[in-house]
């Protein structure tokens, strides 16, 4: 089914971007841009015209092909991503928006109305929500009550399942728009009062951190620039979904660095079957990309860090940490190491992910100074 769907949307996408851009479209057009044959094609306009999606502006005569149109170039979602990841009873759902405004209403209501969640981030239109498995307590209304909250999230085999109370224009987009984001394998609805509850259904995915340093060289090069061409990279591969990019400040004053002595991360989701070509992917596109030889990977698979772990980066933050402590706490906490002298700054790096950027890129800042705000993945 989520082959179908993902399908579905594409194909939607294409051709309301053609019937926005000269008017209708053509089914060689479709063909040749998506490379699949002409009658799947075929098929799909058959089976979207009759979903009143699409409208033939003009039937074939003699050699001129039929031209179509999608009945609406405008956006049929708000919603453009929504997947899940789980690590023990952790669960963090990713919710990427069209509009910022939308993703901050959401956000501000998801935490107004969530009794028992861990906390909830926003970075510009991503949402990131952070909660246990099992019933959340919440409270969905009116003014001045939130107007949609989370009230569950449950694992069924390799699925998450979110169910969802919304009232207003969170309703409307629980019935008619977050079918469609990428990643919802499916959405059921039901009226209960004033209210709209809802299941999503979306899948399990594996949380993977990927730290990456010393890729750079005084001649050229820059390792977060290597960081965000290697998200969008691996984000190119099915079953993969990027989620975001980190920098970090290390110790200033380290006898070896290009500049300032910076490191980057990046988190995405990877469906199960996929992690270990991420891996072996990650490590082929980091050595060919970089220009220092010293380069260093680090990849840790989960959502939550031992607080070990992270007293680590929390260190290499403000003292010159070795090369041998940094091979032993990997060890100790199963991330994959690969490369030179660069592992320690992207083992940092794997280890400070979750702090808010104030505190990243200032290693003279003391931690304690940020009360309460880098909980989300600590394991103690």
């Amino acid at each position: 089914m989520q082959g179908v769907i993902e399908r579905r949307r594409t194909y939607l996408q294409l051709m309301r971007r053609l019937t926005l851009e000269k008017g209708f479209f053509t089914v060689q057009e479709i063909q040749q841009e998506t490379g699949v044959p002409r009658s799947t094609v075929q098929d799909w306009v058959l089976r979207l015209s009759e979903e009143g999606c699409v409208v033939v502006l003009q039937p074939p005569r003699g050699r001129t092909p039929a031209q179509y149109a999608a009945t609406s170039a405008l956006p049929k979602s708000a919603c453009k991503r929504i997947f899940t990841s789980v690590d023990g009873d952790l669960v963090e759902i990713v919710h990427e928006c069209m509009s910022s405004a939308c993703a901050g209403f959401c956000g501000y209501h998801h935490e107004l109305g969530s009794k028992n969640r861990i906390s909830i981030v926003r970075d510009g239109t991503l949402l990131r929500e952070f909660i246990h498995l099992g019933e959340n307590e919440a409270t969905v209304g009116l003014y001045p009550h939130s107007a949609v909250a989370v009230t569950g999230v449950y694992l069924e085999n390799d699925q998450v399942i979110q169910r969802i109370k919304s009232v207003g224009g969170p309703a409307f987009s629980l019935s008619g728009m977050m079918g469609l984001a990428r990643g919802v394998l499916g959405v059921e609805t039901s009226k209960d009062g004033s209210c709209t509850k809802g299941i999503i259904r979306t899948k399990a995915l594996s949380h993977l951190t990927i730290g990456i340093d010393d890729t750079d060289s005084q001649g050229g090069g820059a390792t977060f620039a290597l960081a965000i061409a290697l998200l969008q990279h691996l984000g190119g591969f099915s079953g993969v979904f990027p989620i975001t990019h980190h920098v970090m400040m290390l110790f200033p004053d380290v006898r070896r660095k290009t500049a300032g002595n910076s490191c980057s991360a990046i988190e995405l989701a990877v469906d199960s079957g996929m992690v270990e070509q991420i891996l072996s992917e990650t490590i082929r596109f980091v050595s060919d990309e970089s220009v220092s030889p010293s380069w260093g990977v680090a990849i840790r698979s989960g959502l939550k860090i031992n607080d070990k772990l992270r007293l680590f980066g929390l260190t290499a933050r403000r003292e010159v940490v070795s090369y041998s402590t940094a091979k032993s706490i990997a060890e100790s906490f199963s991330v994959m190491l690969s490369g030179g002298e660069g592992i320690i700054g992207a083992l940092a790096a794997v280890a400070l992910v979750g702090l808010p950027a104030e505190l990243l890129l200032d290693p003279g800042r003391d931690p304690t100074s940020l009360p309460g705000s880098f909980d989300n993945y600590s394991d103690g």
